[in-house]
């Protein structure tokens, strides 16, 4: 059964920073494109950026600002967040597909519980 959980989110101050870590089991990351996601109250799900082997996605949003990085050995893939803002409240989900379009557009299979980042100002 495959399993992706999301930690490390939380309540910061505008300019903080904050890392989110995607552990799988069940699947092998480093087989797939592991996407991160984040959805805010009352707006749609915005892809925020995506790992594999040959290197990284990042929406223009957050490209400053957010950087993926992927342990493999641990099976784990990071969101390293720096100078957050009050709109990057939202939840962050982590998601692992075969495709980079697939990833992108979100219709993967295989989807975390997603974490709570919440930036006060």
């Amino acid at each position: 059964q495959v399993q992706l959980v999301e930690s490390g989110g939380g309540l910061v101050q505008a300019g903080d920073s904050l890392r989110l870590s995607c552990a799988a089991s069940g699947l092998t990351f480093a087989n797939y494109i592991v996407g991160w996601f984040r959805q805010a109250p009352g707006n749609e799900r915005e892809f925020v950026g995506a790992i594999m082997w040959s290197g990284t996605y990042d929406a223009d949003s957050v490209k400053d600002r957010f950087t993926i990085s992927a342990e493999y050995g641990k099976n784990t893939v990071y969101l390293q967040m720096n100078s957050l803002k009050s709109e990057d409240t939202a939840v962050y989900y982590c998601t692992a597909g075969r495709g980079v379009n697939t990833v992108k557009e979100g219709l993967t299979d295989y989807w975390g519980q997603g974490t709570q980042v919440t930036v006060s100002s």
